[in-house]
């Protein structure tokens, strides 16, 4: 008895220890991350997480539901498709082709009511969101310096030439490593972490702005900082007033936020399938919906052009594979969350899951994305 106790007392000194240096260091993030999987069942974020974190909603006040095409769900998905889905757990998979909806399905109990994590598709909303607050006159240009918003990277020998466009374009050269699954790297602090503030600005520079690709999610989220600063309200009511309402979203979304009500805008919008599929169709349509211009066509014709420095692979805020039998460019969040446009055959594919260890092509892009164009043009007559 003596000796458990004293075992009892050691542990937990040496627990009190831990715990102590983790919030010294700036790891108290890692409780909340700890919670929110392990704790749950769960080895990383989910697409049902939403629920767990402060969020903001993002409104939709006049519906307008897609209109179904003539054949919608009549013809069957060929079977190598429907077992790529299956194996890859998805969730949802949706086709819109000429502006209707042609295939719906769902799996493992969702529904076309179920609101999923975007993930880094989020981060695709967010480019939009620059695009409208230029076209408002909130933001010069693509051109500005982030030190016009946020003028401590004045004095920071790199910083002072950081831009939107290059961080747009993930070409912001910050020290940031882009890895899930290490707790201990940046991703993780903003996802889990109270401050996405201190996630963030306090992140140093490893190159010149504008020199090289590296995908990282703290330079969107430096350019959310941004674009909320110049438009003077929170991005989830931004987002409802200049995208969702205007395109007759079917649902209310949400948005993740941190602590301090900041939008995670490099992940976490909180919607459903069909509403996603409009995002897509926008795009397609250059940015039109029905008689309203809501993005910039310029603007448009410039997220979807491959920067050079990316070798090809990525505009502004969104995935580019020209090198395809049929080009197309797509959103791309974790855990293999898609919307794919397909401009040649007016084609909008929409695909959410809980896709593990997603293979990659040769550029570092999600080789499921071109499998699915593929089978759908090549198999449905598209």
């Amino acid at each position: 008895m003596k000796r458990f106790k004293t075992f009892f007392k050691y542990f937990a000194v040496a627990l009190a220890v831990i715990i102590a240096l983790t919030y010294a260091f700036g790891y108290d993030y890692l409780f909340k991350g700890i919670a929110t999987t392990y704790l749950r069942g769960e080895k990383s974020a989910t697409i049902d997480d939403g629920k767990l974190f402060p969020k903001h909603e993002i409104l939709a006040t006049a519906p307008k539901p897609w209109q179904k095409d003539s054949l919608y769900n009549k013809n069957p998905l060929p079977k190598t498709l429907i077992e790529d889905l299956e194996k890859s757990e998805t969730a949802s998979f949706l086709i819109i082709k000429n502006g209707k909806l042609l295939h719906e399905e769902y799996w493992d109990g969702f529904n076309q009511n179920s609101r999923t994590n975007s993930f880094s598709m989020a981060k695709t909303v967010t480019v939009m969101l620059l695009g409208t607050a230029m076209d408002d006159g909130k933001i010069k240009n693509i051109n500005q310096k982030f030190s016009d918003f946020f003028d401590d990277f004045y004095s920071d020998k790199f910083g002072k030439n950081l831009t939107l466009k290059n961080l747009a374009s993930m070409e912001a050269g910050l020290d940031w490593d882009e890895h899930y699954s290490n707790p201990f790297l940046p991703a993780a602090k903003a996802y889990y972490g109270n401050s996405l503030y201190d996630a963030v600005f306090r992140i140093n520079f490893s190159s010149n702005p504008g020199t090289k690709y590296e995908y990282q999610s703290g330079a969107n989220q430096l350019l959310g900082f941004a674009i909320r600063k110049s438009v003077n309200m929170p991005l989830s009511e931004y987002l409802s007033q200049k995208i969702w309402i205007p395109l007759g979203m079917e649902q209310n979304a949400f948005w993740s936020t941190d602590d301090f009500e900041m939008e995670k805008t490099f992940c976490c919008i909180h919607s459903d399938a069909r509403d996603f599929a409009k995002l897509g169709q926008l795009m397609l349509n250059d940015g039109k919906f029905e008689n309203q211009q809501i993005l910039n066509p310029d603007f448009v014709r410039e997220m979807t052009t491959p920067t050079k420095n990316s070798g090809g692979v990525y505009g502004l805020g969104i995935w580019i594979n020209n090198d395809a039998k049929y080009k197309h460019y797509f959103f791309w969040g974790f855990l293999g969350q898609y919307i794919i446009i397909v401009p040649e055959k007016q084609l909008v594919i929409v695909r959410t899951g809980s896709f593990k260890n997603q293979p990659k092509d040769s550029k570092g892009r999600p080789a499921q994305v071109e499998f699915l164009v593929n089978q759908i043009v090549e198999n449905l007559g598209i």
